[in-house]
């Protein structure tokens, strides 16, 4: 398995991607969620409006690199602008 290319990794294909991406968005909504005493769906709304959501789609960044916690509190610090 040591010679075996990494384009074949499973992981690496666009739908998995994207199926690990959703999970993570849940998990970023769900704790900011939480911590604003909203629904669920109102914090998975505002997150997808969010420049941290488009940061965090956006490879350039890094942002994809840090942890779902890190991630709600760089949506927290964006909120504290918006509201």
């Amino acid at each position: 398995m040591s010679g075996q290319n990494q384009s074949d990794d499973p992981v690496k294909s666009p739908e998995i991607q994207e199926i690990i991406m959703s999970y993570r968005i849940g998990i970023i909504a769900a704790e900011f969620a939480k911590r604003l005493d909203i629904s669920p769906v109102r914090a998975l709304h505002l997150f997808y409006e969010s420049q941290t959501c488009a940061d965090l789609h956006d490879k350039r960044t890094g942002l994809y690199l840090y942890g779902n916690l890190y991630m709600a509190d760089e949506f927290m610090r964006e909120c504290e602008y918006d509201f």
